[in-house]
């Protein structure tokens, strides 16, 4: 039995949001996923933060996404952003090399805060 995927948005504010999900990020619902990220995108956000923490299973499929709303983010001059991955997601990135290209934060608070310190140090 899988466990019922969700996605929200917690958080809007200027360029940033937070797409928070929770469940099986997999084949059937990574495309959710990605158009929801790309909705944001469309709509001002390009600055994205992806919170993890609910996350209970990843597989290519997801990480695919990542990848792709990465690269969108990338188009639209913003970022993905990631906060609380989970250990098994986070070995995955690591082999895979992505860890060099998406930053990675134990919470969506402490990303949040380093996007903003980032902004002033820019």
């Amino acid at each position: 039995m899988t466990d019922a995927f969700h996605i929200d948005v917690p958080h809007t504010q200027g360029t940033v949001a937070v797409i928070a999900l929770s469940g099986e990020f997999d084949i059937a619902t990574a495309p959710a996923v990605r158009a929801r990220a790309l909705d944001l995108i469309a709509n001002g956000h390009p600055d994205l933060v992806a919170d993890l923490a609910g996350v209970t299973f990843c597989d290519s499929s997801g990480l695919g996404a990542l990848i792709g709303i990465w690269r969108c983010a990338k188009d639209a001059n913003g970022s993905l952003t990631l906060a609380a991955i989970p250990e098994r997601l986070d070995r995955l990135l690591s082999v895979t090399g992505m860890d060099t290209y998406l930053p990675a934060y134990p919470s969506t608070r402490t990303a949040l805060l380093a996007r903003q310190d980032n902004r002033f140090t820019a």
